[in-house]
């Protein structure tokens, strides 16, 4: 089934709806994402001191009897990402729900950033490995690439009030 929310902005009609499999994608990247810790709403610092301005969330389809062979394939890139160039955000199995779905979100300050990252993937010979990994063992079922920046003001904003017990 395919269900569709209603966009949120004035004058967007049905043809500016969002998909469900869109809405949980940017909710599990926000999610994500206040995991940098950034206290003033703007992007958080990579280790270098240079903030991070777009992130690329990877959304997985995973084979769920192999989680154990994802889980050494997301922590072999926790080496290889920050030697590449990356700032690791980390990778996400499911927990609860569903049990088919993964997460890796990698930070950088631009897309050429990105691109030369990539290219340093490629020469990588653990990188090349791991991706040799994935595929013999084909638990890696779908991966689709998303890049979101984030808005200012609306990043790592903690409650104003505390919910009553």
């Amino acid at each position: 089934m395919h269900r569709t929310l209603p966009a949120d902005r004035p004058g967007d009609g049905p043809a500016a709806a969002i998909t469900r499999r869109d809405a949980i994608g940017i909710i599990g990247a926000a999610a994500a994402l206040w995991t940098l810790d950034a206290d003033d709403g703007s992007a958080a610092p990579a280790p270098n001191g240079t903030l991070m301005k777009i992130t690329c969330v990877i959304r997985y389809q995973i084979d769920p009897f192999q989680r154990e062979a994802f889980h050494e394939y997301a922590r072999n890139w926790g080496r290889i990402i920050p030697r590449c160039g990356g700032h690791l955000v980390g990778y996400f199995l499911p927990d609860e729900g569903t049990n088919d779905i993964a997460w890796g979100l990698i930070a950088f300050d631009s897309l050429a950033s990105y691109e030369a990252y990539r290219a340093r993937l490629r020469e990588d010979p653990e990188s090349r490995a791991n991706f040799a990994f994935a595929q013999s063992k084909r638990f890696v079922l779908r991966e689709e690439r998303t890049f979101v920046d984030i808005v200012d003001g609306t990043f790592g904003v903690p409650p104003t009030s505390t919910p009553a017990r």
